[in-house]
């Protein structure tokens, strides 16, 4: 190949992103028995941390658009699993807070990253080196963000 540059094998993003996909495809049978997509499961795993926060602050955690977060959030409303109120210090920012069955389904929740790692086949990687490759795609997520 003339471009070595543009081998699939020599690109960081492709192994990044197919492991994003499989570990997001492992977690699907898990959160439909809570009735929850995977994005949804973030958010509220965000709500879980800290309840009352506002779109922006979900946003900006969660690494993502409002234009996408806000039709998620309003079909987690719908499902009853949290509420929308706009702010009382700033009415254009809206505040987002856990409902009581949002807040329950902490509980279920709890149990997903064990079963994760059950289902995930990582015999050859330790828990330490697994924490280890979570700290330095954090590292990367940050230097790329900046």
């Amino acid at each position: 190949m003339e471009y070595e540059q543009l081998k699939l094998s020599n690109q960081v993003c492709f192994p990044i992103y197919a492991a994003s996909r499989l570990i997001t495809r492992a977690y699907q049978p898990l959160l439909e028995k809570l009735d929850l997509t995977y994005p949804q499961y973030l958010v509220l795993m965000v709500l879980w941390e800290n309840d009352r926060v506002s779109v922006n602050e979900i946003t900006h955690k969660l690494i993502l658009n409002t234009n996408t977060v806000t039709p998620l959030l309003k079909r987690m409303e719908v499902q009853g699993l949290i509420t929308r109120k706009r702010s009382e210090k700033d009415e254009r920012s809206m505040v987002i807070s856990l409902t009581k069955k949002g807040l329950n389904l902490q509980e279920q929740a709890a149990e997903i990253p064990m079963q994760l790692a059950g289902k995930l086949d990582v015999d050859d990687l330790s828990i330490d080196e697994i924490i280890d490759l979570r700290d330095k795609l954090n590292h990367l997520i940050q230097a790329i963000k900046n």
